[in-house]
C-alpha cells in the first residue's frame, strides 16, 4: 500500500469517527433534554401528590371495609 493509499484511508476513517461523534453527540444531548423533562414532570407528579394526600388528611386512609366484607 503506497502512502497516498494509506493517507486516503486514514482521512477516510477519520472522516468516519468524526461523523460518529457528532451523532453520538447528538444522541446523548436529546437523551439529556428528555431526562430534565422527565425529572421536571416527576417534581410536578410528586408535589400533586403531596397536596392531595394533604387534602384527604391522615384520617382519610381509614375507611371500614364495604359491608359485604
Amino acid at each position: 500500500m503506497t502512502d497516498t493509499a494509506r493517507l486516503d484511508a486514514l482521512e477516510s476513517r477519520i472522516a468516519h469517527q468524526d461523523r460518529m461523534i457528532e451523532e453520538l453527540n447528538e444522541t446523548i444531548t436529546a437523551q439529556w433534554k428528555d431526562i430534565d423533562r422527565l425529572k421536571r414532570e416527576i417534581e410536578r407528579l410528586s408535589d400533586r401528590v403531596s397536596s392531595t394526600e394533604a387534602a384527604i388528611g391522615p384520617e382519610g386512609g381509614d375507611e371500614p371495609p364495604p359491608p359485604h366484607w
